[in-house]
């Protein structure tokens, strides 16, 4: 069965409200067959990133940049994975106060350095997500999720 990995650092009600309708998403009742594993970014280990066919990324925009925590999961999974999950899509979903953009350039940098493909635009958010941007996250989860089906 194809693995979902959801890799977030949450510490905000605003990116709990985002993370929620990710796995809403990446969960509904359409999506057959897909299993759909939720890490803590610091809990996020290179084994499950090997795993996975697929992942949904989130994060505080924190200073301009994506939070400490998916860098360190970045750090640890980075090589082990370089070779081996090539072409594997992904999705990404920020939220700032201010602006997303140094946090999305980062990431990006990293997942096109792994060979990872975006399989739906980015959903960035900045204040308190609206019903539009909770839904373009449920839109984010589930489509990253449909693309695994077998």
């Amino acid at each position: 069965m194809p693995r979902l990995l959801i890799v977030h650092h949450t510490p905000s009600p605003n990116l709990q409200a985002m993370l929620e309708a990710v796995i809403s998403g990446a969960t509904t009742e359409e999506i057959e067959d897909v299993e759909v594993v939720r890490r803590a970014a610091l809990e996020a280990t290179p084994s499950d990133a090997l795993a996975a066919d697929g992942y949904v990324l989130g994060t505080p925009a924190n200073l301009g940049m994506m939070s400490g925590a998916l860098k360190v999961f970045f750090d640890l999974a980075y090589y082990p994975c370089l070779d081996s999950t090539k072409g594997r899509p992904y999705g990404l979903y920020v939220h700032g106060n201010n602006d997303t953009t140094g946090a999305v350039r980062g990431i990006e940098s990293v997942t096109t350095g792994l060979g990872w493909e975006k399989a739906t635009p980015n959903v960035s958010v900045t204040g308190e997500p609206g019903k539009e941007d909770l839904q373009a996250c449920w839109e984010l989860g589930a489509t990253v999720a449909a693309g695994l089906m077998p």
